[in-house]
C-alpha cells in the first residue's frame, strides 16, 4: 500500500509553460489525501513558488514536500531539514561563470516569488545576451550577499549541447557542487550540494514518517528526479521523462499534458481505501 506520494512539478504534475497545477490535479491531490495518503511535491522551486503554483486555498497540497531539488524538507507545515550550499565553491561557480557570456549564477530568496538574483559583474554583458528568465527590472548584484544561500542555478542563453557541456565541465572543476537539469525544455541548470538530492529527501521524509520505501511512490521527467527515482521501489516515470528516467523508473503511466499524474493519483486513493496497489502498480 502507497502511504507516501511525491512528485515533481515542472512537465511531471505540472506542464511547464502552464505555471500552475490544474483544477483536475489538485482534485487528485485531495482525494489521495482524503484516502489517509500523504502528498507532497519535491521540486527544484523554492517554496515561495509553491503558493501560486497551487493556487489560493491550497496550501495542504505542499504542506509537506521538498523544495530546490530537496534541500528544504517540509512535514505537515515543519521544516525538517535545510541543507546550504557551499559558500566558497558557489563564489568559485560565480567567477567561473563570469568569463562566458552566455551563463550568469541566479540565487533565490527562499519566501519570496520575486526574490531571484542575477550575480554578475559585468550586468552589460548579461543584458546583451539575457536568459528566457531576464526582465528589464531584474535584480542584478555583483557578488553574493551575506550569509547562507540554499537556492540556486545557472542561468543560460545558448543552446542545450553547449548547457550540457558547461554542466560537465562545473561537474569536474568544482566537485563540492552538483548540477542537473530540472527540466528537459527549461535553459536552466540546477545547483546543488555534492551529494545532496531529491532521492536524500525522499529517504529522510519516508524515515521521519516511519514508512519503509516500498510505501512511497514518486514521480518525474527530468535529471534532477533521477536520484528519487532510484531511491524507492515504486518509482514512476511520466510518458515525456528523459530516457535516464525512464529507463530508471520501474512503472511507467501516459504524458504531463495528459494529466497521467493526475489519473495515478485517483489510482492510488481508489488502492489505498482497500489496503492495496494501485493499478499501474500490479502489471
Amino acid at each position: 500500500m502507497i502511504k507516501l506520494a511525491l512528485t515533481d512539478l515542472d512537465d511531471t504534475l505540472v506542464r511547464f509553460g502552464d505555471q500552475h497545477a490544474n483544477q483536475r490535479s489538485i482534485d487528485a491531490i485531495r482525494r489521495a489525501m482524503d484516502s489517509g495518503v500523504r502528498f507532497g511535491p519535491v521540486t527544484g522551486r523554492p517554496t515561495a513558488y509553491l503558493g501560486w503554483m497551487f493556487g489560493p486555498g491550497n496550501e495542504d497540497c505542499w504542506r509537506t514536500g521538498a523544495f530546490s531539488n530537496g534541500q528544504v524538507i517540509y512535514l505537515d507545515g515543519k521544516l525538517i531539514r535545510q541543507e546550504e550550499l557551499p559558500r566558497e565553491a558557489l563564489e568559485r561557480l560565480v567567477g567561473m561563470l563570469e568569463a562566458t557570456d552566455d551563463f550568469c549564477v541566479a540565487i533565490y530568496d527562499l519566501d519570496r516569488v520575486d526574490g531571484m538574483h542575477f550575480v554578475t559583474s559585468r550586468p552589460d554583458a548579461l543584458r546583451a545576451n539575457p536568459p528566457a528568465t531576464y526582465r528589464l527590472d531584474s535584480d542584478i548584484i555583483p557578488a553574493l550577499p551575506a550569509g547562507p544561500v540554499v537556492k540556486a542555478n545557472i542561468q543560460c542563453a545558448c543552446s542545450r549541447e553547449r548547457m550540457i557541456q558547461m554542466r560537465d565541465l562545473v561537474n569536474a572543476e568544482i566537485p563540492e557542487l552538483d548540477l542537473v537539469f530540472p527540466s528537459m525544455t527549461a535553459t536552466v541548470i540546477d545547483v546543488s550540494p555534492a551529494g545532496w538530492d531529491k532521492g536524500c529527501a525522499v529517504r529522510a521524509l519516508a524515515e521521519v514518517m516511519g514508512i519503509g520505501l516500498d510505501e512511497v511512490a514518486v514521480f518525474g521527467d527530468s535529471q534532477n528526479d533521477l536520484a528519487m527515482i532510484e531511491s524507492v521501489p515504486n518509482s514512476v516515470a511520466v510518458a515525456n521523462a528523459c530516457p535516464e528516467v525512464a529507463a530508471a523508473a520501474r512503472w511507467h503511466i501516459g504524458a504531463c499534458a495528459d494529466d497521467a499524474v493526475a489519473d495515478a493519483l485517483l489510482d492510488i486513493a481508489r488502492a489505498a481505501e482497500f489496503g492495496s496497489l494501485p493499478t499501474f502498480m500490479r502489471a
